[in-house]
């Protein structure tokens, strides 16, 4: 891991923002060169701030969870980003702030807001605002690139346009051992999370080109849907060994130490970098303890879209 993280670390061209959405790991995130905005998240009625593990586990968040305690997020405001987007300004790096996915936050939309605001006031600041269309540690293998591309020479403006393409070649596959947080957050009916407790269905999910959830596939146990997952891989990954994979959980260890294994048993994968971590309590509080992701460059997902949605991103100006 020292090696790896140590690569990414250059000089700054222009300053890259990211938010804890990303679930980087505490140890990238340290020595990546960014600044991490952090998401806010309440836990029994108290309002936290993700500050990658710094105090509390991995362990302790998933069992209060375990143990009935109430987690729910809120998204980071429009004065937060105005102060932060001033100062900066202030500073005059060109700046990029690569944004957790428009999808599932309205964080985006205010960092928008703000960004107008602090444009209007300081018409010389080059700021852009990247919808990264990017759940969990997604956000991480875009950013790390990011950097990477900063290092090579890439300014601001092109540093955001590399990242509204790459971002479609950055795939994510994940399952989940139960339904219930999905369902306590309105996302599924409770029915359905009840039918699939019972039934012991697992799901497979992954997410859209706007970075919304879509389901893949449905299984019956879990070992099913972690080679569900394997699957996904091998149909979709590209061989590049320059570039990290990730497999993060939400304190399911064991069942990423399977997929890890799994993943490097595949023809040339043995020696993959694969960067492990934990979901953060953000995005946590809404899947719930028992998550297991696999995440990669890969093909272009955007050229695997149907007509009719192609039509849709031209509407939307994609």
């Amino acid at each position: 891991m020292g090696n790896i993280t140590a690569s990414y670390e250059v000089p700054r061209m222009c300053r890259i923002v990211i938010d804890t959405c990303a679930d980087l790991t505490p140890e990238i995130a340290a020595t990546l060169e960014v600044d991490i905005l952090g998401f806010p998240y309440i836990l029994d009625g108290v309002e936290y701030t993700d500050d990658i593990w710094s105090t509390i586990t991995p362990s302790e968040f998933y069992d209060k969870l375990r143990e009935g305690s109430k987690a729910s997020t809120s998204a980071i405001s429009i004065g937060q980003y105005l102060e932060f987007f001033t100062k900066c300004a202030e500073e005059g790096t060109p700046t990029v702030y690569l944004c957790f996915t428009s999808a599932l936050s309205s964080s985006y939309n205010s960092a928008c807001h703000a960004a107008e605001q602090v444009r209007a006031d300081h018409p010389e600041f080059e700021l852009y605002v990247v919808d990264n269309a990017l759940p969990c540690a997604c956000g991480e293998l875009l950013a790390m690139e990011a950097v990477r591309q900063r290092a090579a020479g890439l300014s601001a403006r092109q540093l955001a346009e590399w990242a509204n393409e790459a971002k479609t070649y950055i795939h994510g596959y994940f399952t989940l051992d139960s339904l219930d947080a999905l369902s306590a957050g309105g996302r599924i009916p409770p029915a359905a999370a009840s039918l699939s407790s019972k039934l012991d269905i697992k799901p497979e999910l992954s997410f859209d080109l706007a970075g919304a959830l879509s389901l893949i596939g449905v299984n019956r146990g879990r070992k099913k849907a972690l080679k569900s997952l394997i699957k996904s891989f091998t149909e979709n990954y590209e061989f590049d060994p320059t570039l990290p994979l990730a497999i993060v959980s939400s304190d399911a260890e064991k069942d990423a130490d399977w997929l890890e294994a799994a993943v490097r048993k595949e023809p040339g994968c043995a020696d993959l970098t694969i960067l492990r971590g934990s979901v953060g309590p953000t995005i946590g509080s809404h899947v719930g303890p028992g998550m297991v992701a696999l995440i990669f460059w890969g093909k272009n997902r955007s050229e695997k879209i149907s007509l009719t949605d192609r039509i849709a991103s031209r509407v939307r100006g994609e």
